[in-house]
């Protein structure tokens, strides 16, 4: 293989797997109401929709397919995917942080995971820390994690569905001594990362409110608006985990993307949910 080749190959691979969060988005509203299915010609008319090609939406749901996140079905003889059984039960875990993520209070406490993993074993070390990560837990020290106590019956269970219980151990209480709590969670927590991802949000959305609050938008504006804005708000109730305000810097922009987000929720989520359901009357 040549390196113009390799160099080609890669560029595909980083544009499909740009496309991938997107699409799971698509599913993830859509499918779930439609008996888990949706056919190939509803995702590439959808897709179409929002400025990408169906050669690249093919490849990008083939991948998807390869890593069981997608499953192919066929349903009154039409070709289509189905999200699969890990997917399905991610995004209803998923769907309580982004619509109705909790914020900790002090009383709360904490949870702590303590983990060690044989260095044979370093594929499990990773993927502890990536979930981890992805629940928002923040790093206390080498092999020490923690998060709000609030997190700890979604940290055991997602552990155990992942097959990761037997190299961790779950510990919750508080913090009894010593130092400033406050710095601390700035040292356990990338918070200028997380601001920096929030300022984002409302510098790209908050024009839009003022826009659709003007103007209700019809069903396929506000569908090329709201599944977009969905793919990037999802990534921020897993970053941030739902800390105790009065442990966060004053005027934590978190706050008002949060609300910003759920402004545009209301707002589109059912104009473009018409938008869908018009799409899978004529492709399905």
């Amino acid at each position: 293989m040549t390196a113009q080749t390799t160099t080609a190959t890669t560029a595909a691979g980083e544009r499909e797997s740009r496309h991938a969060p997107l699409i799971l988005t698509v599913f993830g509203l859509y499918a779930r109401g439609e008996h888990n299915w949706l056919s190939v010609a509803s995702v590439i008319s959808l897709m179409a929709d929002l400025g990408v090609e169906s050669r690249a939406v093919r490849s990008s749901v083939s991948r998807m397919k390869r890593r069981d996140v997608l499953r192919g079905e066929r349903h009154d003889g039409l070709a289509g995917y189905s999200l699969a059984d890990s997917t399905l039960q991610t995004l209803a875990e998923g769907d309580v942080r982004i619509f109705q993520q909790a914020r900790a209070s002090r009383e709360d406490g904490w949870v702590l995971v303590v983990f060690s993993v044989p260095e044979s074993e370093r594929e499990k070390r990773h993927a502890l820390r990536t979930t981890l990560t992805r629940l928002g837990f923040g790093t206390a020290a080498a092999g020490v994690w923690i998060a709000p106590g609030h997190l700890a019956a979604e940290t055991r269970r997602t552990l155990e569905r992942r097959e990761l219980s037997a190299y961790v151990d779950l510990f919750t209480g508080d913090h009894f001594a010593f130092g400033d709590l406050r710095e601390k969670v700035r040292s356990w927590w990338d918070l200028d990362e997380l601001t920096a991802l929030y300022a984002d949000f409302l510098d790209r959305y908050r024009p839009v409110l003022d826009a659709v609050t003007r103007h209700e938008p019809p069903p396929l504006e506000a569908f090329r608006i709201y599944a977009p804005m969905l793919t990037q708000w999802r990534r921020m109730p897993y970053r941030d985990p739902g800390l105790p305000l009065e442990l966060l810097p004053p005027e934590w922009n978190g706050v008002a993307a949060g609300e910003l987000f759920r402004r545009l929720h209301t707002l589109l989520s059912a104009p473009a949910a018409a938008h869908a359901a018009e799409v899978f009357r004529v492709r399905s």
